[in-house]
């Protein structure tokens, strides 16, 4: 997922230390369950596979079908602004290439397609694509994987998965209390914007300071689809959820809308944002 992954549990008096690393190696094993499902970027993946056959009802897996489910589910609610549809669009840009094997991908689609041309089966857990494209589910994946990294953590007395800054903190710390999370400050060497007390939740920033295009200057790996250009409204969206696949895919939904639609978004949903702007200004959601 191009992302360092760091998980940090405490075992209590309920649970003996073999029984923790067993629960950390298992938390780690469902990251590299769902980039083999949803990375764009390796051939053999269960996504590409999928993208290569059109018109057809496809059988696919829990791990590729829960985050583009919620995908598809947020593209509907933000009319198409937030596409999983969107993988050309993102590889014209120049976010195409492998973060291991430094390979380039390259598809031969027009990137007509919207999320419209994608069918979910929830009957049958098959997905049909109606038309040429390629899924980008860097908005949902990552978080979804979190979560079924904290699913397995559950038993812990206290833990934080964090995956690139996205994380989920669930229990206590050391000193049982709520877990304290700072929320960066990208326009300072080790600023923190903003200090969080959580406990059972997760937090999960898009920005677009961290991947910018080499391709085409201004542009960064958010994009929407509608203009083919990428929002510099705000420099970073931070979402506080129940869930860090929820919390992933609508900082990014938002970032992407921007303005006062894009906070609505996040106030609609009944969730906690914290946004920066890109004249430096502070815009606090939710009772922050």
């Amino acid at each position: 997922m191009d992302t360092m992954v760091q998980i940090e549990a405490r075992s209590g008096n309920e649970m003996s230390e073999d029984a923790l690393d067993i629960c950390i190696v298992k938390a780690f094993e469902a990251f590299r369950h769902v980039e083999r499902a949803c990375s764009r970027f390796s051939p053999e993946s269960e996504l590409m596979q999928a993208c290569r056959k059109i018109g057809e009802a496809t059988p696919i897996s829990p791990y590729l079908f829960e985050p583009l489910r919620f995908a598809l589910e947020m593209a509907e609610w933000t009319e198409g602004v937030f596409d999983p549809a969107i993988g050309r669009l993102l590889e014209s840009k120049g976010f195409n290439r492998h973060y291991l094997t430094g390979e380039r991908t390259n598809s031969n689609v027009d990137g007509s397609a919207t999320y419209l041309d994608i069918e979910l089966s929830e009957a049958n857990r098959t997905l049909c694509l109606h038309k040429p494209l390629i899924l980008d589910l860097g908005a949902t994946a990552k978080g979804f994987a979190i979560d079924l990294a904290a699913r397995e953590l559950k038993c812990c007395a206290g833990f934080v998965v964090n995956a690139g800054g996205d994380l989920y903190a669930g229990g206590t710390n050391d000193q049982d209390d709520k877990w304290t999370i700072g929320i960066r400050n990208p326009a300072k060497v080790n600023g923190i914007l903003q200090s969080l007390l959580i406990t059972d939740a997760a937090v999960c920033t898009s920005g677009s300071y961290e991947r910018r295009s080499e391709v085409v200057e201004g542009e960064h790996h958010i994009v929407r689809p509608d203009t083919g250009k990428s929002p510099n409204e705000w420099i970073s969206c931070s979402v506080i959820a129940p869930y860090a696949m929820m919390a992933d895919a609508f900082s990014t939904a938002a970032f992407a809308i921007g303005g006062e639609e894009g906070i609505a978004l996040i106030e609609d949903a009944g969730l906690q944002g914290l946004i920066l702007t890109a004249d430096s200004r502070i815009k606090k959601i939710g009772g922050i």
